[in-house]
C-alpha cells in the first residue's frame, strides 16, 4: 500500500504503551510505534522506519489528547532521555506496566491463567532518585553542561535540576557546575579521547540525608582537587565525601575500577529495612528506596521464615536483601561476582551485628551447586536477583538439581522472567504461587516483579 513506506503520514489512535515507553497504534492491521505518545491520543505520525507488519514513527502533532495526558513536571521532558512518560499520568503509567508484566508471562512463558498481583504504584512518582550520574560535555560556548543525552541522540540536555531526582540533590547539581568551570578541568570527549572529567554522581540516603559526590576522571588528580572538596564539604553540611574514580578507557563504562576518597568519607549510611547500609560510590543499591523496602516486606511475608532455615541469596550485592532475610533464618549464604560487593556485604553485616551470614565471592553459575553441595539437604530457600538478561541456563538447571523448597525470583525485566519461570515450572516441576509487580522506576517504562515459586 503506497501509505506504507518511509516518509509517509498517517493519523492513528494510540492504544497501548510498549516495554521501551513508546505508544502503540495500529493502521491496516499493522502496528506502529510512536515515541511520545500517551494510550488515547489521536496523532498524526510521520513513518521513518518500515518492516512488513510494523513500523516506528515520529509524533508530528497530537490531533486529539488523551484525558491520560499530563504536563510534565520537567521543562525539558520533551528533549531529555531520562524520561520517557512524563507525559503520562502515573494512573496510566502503572497499567501499562502491570500489562507489560501480564503480556510477557503469557506470551513468552506461556502462564496463561496465571493469577498477577495489583501492581505497588509509588507514593510519589516525583523526587525519588537516591542516585544520579550525569555525562559532563562543554557547549559551544565553553560552559560545562551536566544532564542527559536527548532520545536516540549523544547530544547533551543540560540540566540545573531533574524532577525525579531527591530534591536535596538539586543544589548541587547547578552549583558544582559551576565550580568545575571556574577550576578549568578539561571536560571528556568521547570522540577524540581528550580531556578529563567524565561524569558528576551524586548519591543521598533518603533516610539519613548523608551525600556523597562523586567525580569520574581519566586521570588520577585534577589541579586544586583536594581544596574544592573541602569547599564543597564546608557548603554543603549533609556532604559526608567528596571521591574520586579513575576511568581512563575508552568505553562506554561509567565507572571504572579505582575510586579514592579526596574529603571526607567514601561512603555513605542509609537506613533500610531497620539495617544500617554502608553505600560507596559503586555500591549497587536500588534507586528508589521506599519501594525497595515494601518489595522487601512482600517476600518477609510471604516467606514466613520460623528461623529454622538455610537460604542462599544468589546475586546478593551488598546484602540488602541477605542480611534483612539472614535475621529471620538460621543461615543466609550471599553469593556475589564482584568482590568489592562481598566485602562491603560482610562490612554491613558486621555494622550489624549479623553473625548467621557469610557471603562467597565468584559467579552464582559456579558456586551454587558448589555451595548447595556443601548444605546437607541443600538449602531451604534460594533467592534470585539477576541482571536485566536474566539467569544463566546453568543456574537454572543447578536449581533444578538442587530443588529447593522455594524459590523467590526478583526482576527487573518481564520478558526475561517469563522465560526462566517457564523452563522452572515446566523442567523443575516448580509452581508459581504469586507474582507481584512492584514500580521502581516512575517515569520510565521500567517494572520490577517478584515472583514466588514452590516445589
Amino acid at each position: 500500500m503506497a501509505d506504507w513506506q518511509a516518509g509517509a503520514t498517517l493519523d492513528l489512535e494510540i492504544t497501548d504503551l510498549n516495554s521501551t515507553g513508546d505508544g502503540l497504534g495500529r493502521w491496516d492491521g499493522r502496528v506502529v510505534f510512536v515515541p511520545d505518545t500517551v494510550p488515547g491520543d489521536t496523532i498524526r505520525t510521520k513513518l521513518v522506519q518500515v518492516k512488513p507488519t510494523f513500523a516506528r514513527g515520529k509524533l508530528v502533532e497530537v490531533v486529539t489528547a488523551s484525558a491520560e495526558r499530563v504536563r510534565p513536571a520537567c521543562i525539558v521532558a520533551d528533549k531529555c532521555g531520562g524520561c520517557q512518560w512524563q507525559a503520562v499520568s502515573y494512573e496510566a503509567q502503572l497499567a501499562a506496566k502491570q500489562q507489560q508484566v501480564e503480556e510477557a508471562l503469557r506470551r513468552i512463558g506461556g502462564f496463561a491463567d496465571l493469577a498477577i498481583s495489583p501492581i505497588l504504584g509509588a507514593e510519589n512518582s516525583l523526587g525519588y532518585r537516591n542516585k544520579v550520574t550525569y555525562p559532563l560535555a562543554r557547549s559551544s560556548e565553553g560552559q560545562v553542561k551536566a544532564g542527559y543525552y536527548r532520545k536516540g541522540s549523544h547530544k547533551l540536555v543540560n540540566l540545573n535540576q531533574c524532577p525525579v531526582q531527591d530534591g536535596r540533590l538539586n543544589p548541587l547539581l547547578a552549583e558544582v557546575k559551576q565550580d568545575i568551570q571556574a577550576q578549568g578541568w578539561s571536560i571528556y570527549d568521547e570522540k577524540r579521547h581528550h580531556g578529563r572529567l567524565r561524569h558528576l554522581s551524586l548519591r543521598i540516603g533518603r533516610r539519613t540525608g548523608q551525600i556523597l559526590l562523586t567525580l569520574v576522571s581519566t586521570v588520577r588528580d585534577l589541579q586544586n582537587l583536594e581544596k574544592q572538596a573541602q569547599v564543597w564539604l564546608e557548603r554543603y553540611p549533609d556532604l559526608v565525601g567528596v571521591c574520586l574514580n579513575y576511568n581512563p578507557a575508552k568505553t562506554n563504562a561509567i565507572l571504572g575500577e579505582e575510586t579514592r576518597a579526596v574529603a571526607g568519607r567514601p561512603y555513605l549510611e542509609e537506613s533500610f529495612a531497620g539495617l544500617t547500609f554502608r553505600i560507596h560510590p559503586t555500591t549497587f543499591f536500588q534507586v528508589y528506596t521506599e519501594q525497595a523496602e515494601r518489595i522487601l516486606g512482600v517476600i518477609l511475608e510471604e516467606l514466613a521464615l520460623q528461623g529454622s532455615e538455610t537460604v542462599i541469596d544468589a546475586y546478593a550485592g551488598v546484602g540488602t536483601l541477605t542480611l534483612p532475610v539472614a535475621q529471620r533464618s538460621r543461615r543466609c549464604i550471599g553469593l556475589e561476582v564482584q568482590p568489592e560487593a562481598v566485602q562491603q556485604g560482610l562490612a554491613n553485616a558486621a555494622l550489624n551485628d549479623i553473625e548467621n551470614v557469610e557471603f562467597r565471592s565468584g559467579s552464582v553459575e559456579q558456586l551454587l551447586p558448589q555451595v548447595a553441595g556443601e548444605l546437607e539437604g541443600g538449602p531451604d530457600v534460594v533467592l534470585l536477583d539477576p541482571p536485566r538478561k536474566g539467569c544463566d541456563r546453568t543456574v537454572l538447571d543447578a536449581l533444578i538439581e538442587l530443588n529447593p523448597a522455594r524459590i523467590v525470583y526478583m526482576s527487573c525485566n518481564p520478558a526475561t522472567l517469563a522465560r526462566d519461570l517457564k523452563i522452572l515450572c515446566e523442567e523443575g516441576g516448580y509452581r508459581i504461587q504469586r507474582v507481584q509487580p512492584a514500580d521502581f522506576f516512575p517515569q520510565t517504562a521500567h517494572v520490577e516483579c517478584a515472583a514466588f515459586l514452590i516445589a
